[in-house]
């Protein structure tokens, strides 16, 4: 239990420092130099991580209307984040009275996003229920639902959470096998662009060309250019936590929210021993996270034994 333990911690730290590797060096590439410039400020996506793993703790599994509320309420304290425009929209419907699962689907002409805002910061939904694969789906995509209402956001989103999922479940004293790992994905994704997407990840594993990765996968905000990215990045390097996500970000395109994605992955893999201490010691608020996903990881104990 204090290995799966190490793997929580391992997946929200990760999480936090992949956001914040992006969002200090997006759209650049990583000098050798750049550790002296990582200040350890993270962004929406992991402020949003925060959120629903504090509603889940408190209210031992899924509420959607206190999730929103916790939104809502941390969004208010600091609504400097880097927020997109879709979930202050969201909020303020909520707030003057609009059910929190119905807000999301009046944006973008009734659509709604099919953005990776819901993927970004599900990973404690992948954690807390990595041994039951239908309720990790229904709650990975109910969490989306309060700010994304498109299928393929909300699909993004069940996708991130059964990959950090397989992460944690996976004995690292064997190596891992991509082939295995893909076709587990490839069995709980029901839309053709995700399939796709994940049969590209298998054939590029040993593509040197980091732009045709790029053309291929896509290095975007929408959910199925940059989920699949996130896992390829994992898979690509999964005996390093560092290697992984300095790949994804150098990826370039939405580099903090695929860090924070192929962050959590693979420290739910490597477990929290695996990150350098370098970047958790600048991690901004690192201890509250820890101390979040020790909690998350006692809750647990709730649900019955896998």
């Amino acid at each position: 239990m204090e290995s799966l333990k190490s793997k929580f911690i391992g997946c929200l730290v990760g999480s936090a420092i992949g956001d914040a590797l992006g969002r200090g060096f997006e759209g650049h590439w990583l000098s050798d130099t750049f550790d002296q410039e990582f200040t350890g400020r993270w962004t929406d996506d992991t402020h949003m991580m925060i959120g629903v793993t504090e509603s889940l703790i408190e209210m031992k599994g899924f509420n959607g209307e206190h999730m929103a509320r916790v939104f809502m309420r941390n969004y208010e304290m600091e609504p400097w984040r880097g927020y997109a425009s879709g979930p202050p929209s969201v909020f303020r419907m909520i707030k003057s009275g609009v059910p929190w699962d119905e807000a999301a689907k009046r944006l973008f002409s009734g659509a709604g996003s099919y953005g990776n805002g819901a993927a970004m910061r599900v990973a404690p939904v992948g954690l807390l229920f990595y041994h039951d694969m239908e309720k990790l789906r229904e709650v990975a995509e109910a969490q989306g639902k309060i700010t994304h209402a498109h299928e393929l956001g909300l699909e993004g989103a069940a996708l991130q959470a059964y990959a950090v999922a397989l992460a944690l479940q996976a004995d690292r004293s064997f190596d891992l096998d991509p082939h295995l790992f893909l076709t587990n994905l490839r069995n709980f994704v029901r839309h053709e662009i995700y399939q796709f997407k994940l049969r590209k990840v298998e054939e590029l594993l040993n593509c040197e060309d980091r732009r045709r990765v790029v053309r291929e996968l896509g290095h975007g905000i929408e959910a199925f250019n940059s989920v699949p990215t996130a896992i390829y990045s994992f898979l690509r390097h999964s005996q390093s936590f560092q290697d992984a996500v300095l790949y994804a970000i150098n990826l370039g395109g939405d580099a903090d929210t695929i860090g924070a994605m192929t962050g959590a992955i693979s420290g739910a893999y490597h477990g929290a021993e695996a990150i350098p201490e370098r970047w958790k010691n600048r991690l901004e608020r690192k201890d509250y996270i820890e101390k979040l996903a020790e909690k998350l990881w006692e809750t647990l104990k709730l649900f019955d034994s896998p």
